[in-house]
């Protein structure tokens, strides 16, 4: 049997980012994934990068920002490596639900009248913030990641479910599967919403579902810039697709999509521009965010040496992927 330096389990946006940074280090690096990679919360996602620190977590604001700050290079780094393109934008957002507060209307001040920022939203009773945010096509971005993953030389098995980490005199040696076992000096689970089935820890982790669809805008640029309701949010894409939702929802590992659902967030997005009336649905579908008691990601070694942890990052595991992978040698405490 191979022995890698390290196993990562969980082919999404985190795992794949630790095991570029780990491969950058010298390691040899296998990645465990139960189904095919990146196509579970990380294809799922909306791709905003809520960085601006108005709208996580306090705790979690720091790591936010940082990471936000990080995505150019992040990117940049998985173009070159990959020969993929990545949609990132950076036309700012429009957010409504903290307008009220007069102190954040003052620090985020609209550059222009929002007749001329986005001439095709309905009449509001409110101005809304604008934040200097960016957004990225999640899909690109996985995409991009593993072809630069494998570029690098990590392996992947494709199909396998693990069902525990492999023990032996008290210290992590690899992990078992459905199918076969793996062994390895470094054991990673960033398996998301699976996380806590893998034995031997219970880690609080809990799927946590969205829905959302994808619709062809009529017109070009009919949306410019991400907008954020406390209802819905709209993000558009530089190839005239626009993102519409989400919403979160306590259904266990329920992946069915709601034809119910879906049409109320459409109906929500043609509130706010009602020329979308005329926009073809693309797709909709839903994803399984790995949501924690307190909303923040779970960072760090475990209690069983060699064993560590990199989940939980609920709706920010997209923003999330650069700082955690530069993290991993921060990963000492247990948890």
């Amino acid at each position: 049997m191979k022995h890698y330096d390290a196993i990562i389990v969980g082919a999404g946006i985190i795992g794949v980012s630790l095991a570029i940074e780990l491969r950058k280090q010298g390691l040899s690096v296998l990645l465990v994934e139960k189904g095919e990679p990146g196509r579970e919360a990380s294809w799922a996602a909306g791709g905003m990068l809520v960085g601006s620190g108005l709208e996580p977590p306090t705790a979690l604001q720091p790591l936010a920002t940082t990471s936000a700050r990080m995505y150019p290079e992040f990117v940049h780094e998985l173009e070159d490596e990959s020969g993929l393109k990545i949609d990132l934008r950076s036309e700012g957002t429009l957010l409504w639900e903290l307008a009220s507060d007069e102190r954040l209307r003052a620090l985020h001040p609209l550059p222009a009248p929002l007749a001329e920022l986005e001439p095709n939203l309905a009449a509001t009773d409110a101005p809304p913030l604008f934040v200097k945010e960016q957004s990225v096509d999640p899909r690109d971005l996985v995409a991009a990641a593993v072809g630069a993953a494998r570029h690098r030389g990590v392996d992947f098995s494709s199909g396998d479910h693990v069902l525990a980490v492999e023990v032996s005199d008290g210290i992590a040696v690899g992990v078992r599967t459905n199918k076969t076992g793996f062994a390895g000096g470094v054991v990673v689970n960033c398996a998301g919403a699976w996380a806590g089935q893998i034995a031997p820890h219970a880690l609080p982790v809990q799927p946590v579902k969205g829905q959302m669809l994808c619709v062809v805008m009529p017109e070009k640029n009919l949306v410019r810039r991400v907008i954020r309701t406390p209802g819905v949010y709209l993000i558009p894409r530089s190839d005239g697709r626009l993102l519409i939702g989400a919403t979160v929802e306590d259904a266990g590992f329920d992946k069915r999509i709601v034809p119910e659902t879906i049409q109320k967030l459409r109906q929500a997005a043609l509130e706010l521009v009602p020329k979308l009336a005329d926009a073809r649905i693309l797709e909709a579908w839903t994803g399984l965010r790995p949501g924690t008691p307190d909303g923040l990601p779970i960072l760090g070694a475990t209690a069983t040496p060699g064993y560590f942890v990199a989940t939980g990052h609920f709706r920010d595991g997209i923003l999330l992927a650069p700082v955690t992978a530069f993290l991993r040698r921060a990963m000492r405490e247990p948890v």
